[in-house]
Formats: structure tokens, sequence, C-alpha cells
């Protein structure tokens, strides 16, 4: 028996005025994998991501979530996603506790089911002892911890997350991809970096974008093709550009 279908997406466009940022953007998530989304800074990625969220409408393609169509069912879609953009939606000056029971009552978590959802999310994402902590004052490891959190609050089936490592120093870096491979475990996730070894160790498959066409889909061992993964990765790149 195959392993569910979480998320399609088929033939993603997004202009900006005459400029086409996404152009034909298609792929397919499984449930419990970890997809990785690459490529340089500007390749599209993270309109990419606000389309398959529903943060940002495409100008045309489907995205399918669940079983449920986002743009004609947004509601019922946008429950079973979890979003961490790259500039997580953080209120500084709140205490951890009080922001996660705000996210997880904009996501109409049940009064009777609060308590609980607040305690799984801050134990899965090493939150225990920071609720009565103001957000401002933690590292930026833990804000990223905290962004997490609120997306995983109500237990989404695909937790989707935008460079969720960066700025961060080497220790917090190790600690978020360990929560990632956790959330592997429980969710669907796709994952936005342009950092080959965070793809390299954390994802099952991967997209890679430029210019926000699609030029790679699959899996690690089909992209390193006897090569490292930086080396596949110029050298995808490089295919790309020549056959353009």
């Amino acid at each position: 028996m195959s392993t569910p279908i979480t998320l399609t997406a088929h033939d993603l466009t997004r202009r900006h005025g005459s400029n086409v940022v996404v152009s034909g953007v298609s792929l397919e998530l499984r449930r419990g994998e970890v997809l990785g989304l690459l490529g340089h800074n500007g390749a599209g990625k993270s309109t990419t991501l606000q389309m398959l969220t529903g943060a940002l409408p495409p100008n045309s393609g489907k995205v399918t979530v669940c079983d449920f169509d986002l743009a004609q069912q947004p509601e019922q879609a946008k429950a079973c996603i979890g979003f961490l953009p790259e500039h997580p939606p953080l209120y500084r000056d709140m205490r951890v506790d009080d922001y996660l029971l705000f996210a997880a009552r904009l996501h109409r978590i049940a009064p009777a089911k609060l308590a609980e959802a607040l305690a799984h999310a801050k134990q899965r994402c090493g939150l225990q002892d920071s609720g009565k902590k103001i957000i401002g004052t933690l590292s930026k490891g833990y804000q990223q911890r905290v962004g997490i959190a609120q997306a995983i609050i109500h237990d989404p089936a695909v937790v989707v997350l935008d460079e969720p490592t960066v700025g961060l120093d080497p220790a917090q870096m190790r600690d978020i991809r360990t929560l990632i491979r956790e959330l592997g475990d429980h969710s669907s996730v796709i994952l936005s970096t342009h950092l080959l070894n965070e793809v390299e160790s954390l994802c099952d498959r991967i997209v890679i974008l430029k210019q926000g066409k699609t030029i790679f889909s699959g899996s690690s061992t089909e992209m390193r093709a006897n090569d490292s993964m930086e080396d596949s990765f110029m050298r995808l790149n490089k295919y790309e550009a020549a056959s353009t």
C-alpha cells in the first residue's frame, strides 16, 4: 500500500507585474516525507511556499492539501498546514505560553484541548522551561523554536519551513535540524533552504528551482549521481544555463 499524498501542486505560476517569479512549478508530498526546496537566493522558493500555504494566490495552477482544494476550500486546506515563514510571525513582547495559546486559538483548537496542545508543542520543540519567558529575551535559536511551535501546535499534516536555520550559530542549527528530523516522523515537511548540507542530511526528496522554474526533482541519491551534493548542484545549474 502506497504512502498517502498530503500535498500536491500542479503548474503553479506567479507574476509580479510583467515579471514571472514562478513558472509552472509542480510537486508532490507524501506523509512522513521531508521535501527540500533548493535554489539560489531569488530562485522563487519563498514565493512558491507562500502559494503552497495560501498566503499568496497563484496566477494559475492548483494546490491540494489533504484532498482539499486550497482555492475552493481554503479553511479546510489551511487547517492541515503549519507554516513558518522566513521572518517568523512572533510577538516579541509576549510570553511564550501566551503567544502559543494565541496561535492555538487562531487555529480553532477547542478550549478543552488548549492545555494539551500547548504542552505537546512545547515538548516537541524543547520549550518546556521557556513558557514564562518573554519571546524577545530568547536567543534566535529559541525564537525559531517558538516559531516552529506555533506552526505545529494544531498538529498539521503538512509543515512548511522557510529558511528555518538562517542566522543561527552551529549549535542552534544542529538543534533545529534535529527538530526537523523529528517533525518528519509525524508530519510531511517542506523545507526551503539554500544550504546543501542541510538538504543532504534532512531531505528524502529534492526540488531545485532556478529563475522560478524546476530544474530537478528527485531523491538525494538521484541528485548526487556519483558526485558530491555541491558538485551536483553546480552541474544541474550549469546544464540548465547551457540549455536555455
